[in-house]
């Protein structure tokens, strides 16, 4: 069944929360036109957490799964006690859960970004940089020829500004 992943910076500009998750809604349901119902989320905060937070939403009127593809068990080990609660949310309400790994190595962020664009035949994006692992996994799904959708462009081209 065709796939879409989600790639994206996990720091994003306050101002501009609102215009991500519209975008990302609007290319859910472009995907699911396409017939595209399995979306990949890499359980990041950031864009992630917008992410799979936008398809558990849609998921309440079109037929999709949200399906997570995460680098580590114990990924959220170091984060605020408001972001581990938000991914332990967003894990319990997910349809599958694949870990990388059960413990943190240096590497199993990639080998999940590499995984993700595996699974999927589009990847929605919000890329501001030209460097990182969301630099890197749009990168990846252009060198096997997956239509890569920055909303990031779109953001900026209709008058907001990108992120450091």
């Amino acid at each position: 069944m065709p796939g879409c992943a989600f790639t994206g910076h996990r720091s994003l500009p306050e101002a501009f929360i609102k215009d991500i998750e519209d975008k990302l809604v609007r290319g859910i349901e472009y995907a699911y036109s396409l017939g595209i119902r399995d979306f990949y989320a890499g359980g990041a905060v950031g864009f992630d957490t917008c992410a799979a937070r936008a398809v558990i939403k849609l998921r309440e009127r079109l037929p999709i799964r949200l399906c997570l593809v995460l680098p580590c068990r114990d990924q959220d080990a170091r984060w605020s006690a408001y972001d581990r609660g938000e991914y332990r949310r967003i894990l319990s309400l997910s349809d599958s859960a694949e870990y990388i790994s059960d413990r943190y190595y240096s590497g199993c962020m990639a080998e999940r970004n590499r995984r993700l664009i595996e699974y999927s035949d589009m990847l929605i994006a919000y890329v501001t940089r030209r460097s990182g692992g969301s630099f890197q996994t749009a990168g990846f799904a252009s060198d096997k020829g997956i239509p890569v959708y920055n909303i990031a462009s779109a953001i900026s081209a209709a008058g907001g500004k990108e992120s450091e």
